[in-house]
């Protein structure tokens, strides 16, 4: 479990910097923030998962 939270927390400082440096765009950082979460397998990935593979859809046109 904690290297599960340390995997989130790493995703987001990563997230906050590339934000915070203008390297990316919110919703990438977004979408970078939220693979933490799959990533790290925590309680929250599933759903994290469904909603990336729905944002995949939907910009994808399937």
């Amino acid at each position: 479990m904690i290297v599960a939270l340390s995997t989130t927390i790493l995703f987001a400082i990563i997230s906050a910097v590339l934000i915070r440096g203008r390297r990316v765009a919110l919703p990438t950082a977004l979408v970078l923030w939220l693979s933490g979460f799959t990533a790290a397998s925590t309680g929250v990935a599933g759903p994290v998962n469904d909603f990336l593979a729905s944002l995949v859809r939907l910009v994808s046109g399937h």
